[in-house]
């Protein structure tokens, strides 16, 4: 890897930090029996039994979440739901390296504005039909 693509790298990743810092609070909730940790693509994954709780009853969309995104960090309902979802939480991962800081605050400001055109918080926010959309043309 070139000089150029190694410092790009680590502006991706400082960039996006102030996210990743709040999925670092999420650590602790992955320690213990059926837990896990790894590092999949400069992506830490987590998943828990306590984050399969909290994805599934704090994430206020219908059923849950089976993982959410913080910058660098996915966390997810269990070892299945990291696969699965894979695709899908990197586009958010790499949504976070455009946005950095901004990131969070815009996807709650979408997931308001889409609410009040009545397409949904989730289902029409512009972030997750963009991670939709580019995982849908990763299967074509």
């Amino acid at each position: 890897m070139s000089d150029g693509r190694k410092v790009t790298g680590m502006l991706k990743y400082l960039w996006a930090s102030p996210n990743t810092l709040i999925g670092l609070l999420l650590i602790p909730a992955a320690i213990g029996s059926r837990s896990g940790r790894q590092i999949v693509d400069g992506v830490l994954e987590i998943h828990s039994p306590a984050l399969d709780w909290i994805l599934r009853y704090l994430i206020p969309i219908r059923g849950g979440a089976a993982a959410i995104t913080f910058g660098h960090v996915v966390a997810g309902r269990n070892p299945t739901a990291l696969l699965v979802t894979r695709g899908h939480e990197r586009v958010h991962v790499r949504q976070a390296e455009i946005w950095g800081p901004a990131f969070i605050p815009a996807y709650l400001l979408a997931g308001v504005w889409a609410w009040t055109l009545g397409q949904g918080a989730y289902e029409g926010n512009y972030f997750e039909r963009r991670a939709c959309e580019l995982t849908e043309s990763d299967r074509t």
